[in-house]
């Protein structure tokens, strides 16, 4: 079983175009969420409240690309 679950990674899209790693130019991805908060969010236990980011795991070298949530 592979990164997160899912046997293979998939090709990704970034605002409708095809996307390939910024370092080793792979095509494919492992899909990952990743919650943002601060100090007094975990305090406050409010984690959930929390924007989110999108990631994309390259399968080949493993760099993360993060992309942050829609600010409109």
């Amino acid at each position: 079983m592979g990164l997160f679950g899912k046997d293979d990674p998939e090709p990704a899209t970034v605002n409708g175009q095809s996307f390939a790693c910024q370092v080793c130019k792979n095509p494919t991805f492992w899909q990952k969420e990743a919650v943002l908060h601060g100090a007094l969010a975990s305090f406050m236990n409010l984690e959930w409240a929390s924007p989110k980011a999108a990631l994309l795991i390259c399968s080949r070298c493993g760099y993360v690309h993060w992309f942050m949530p829609d600010a409109g």
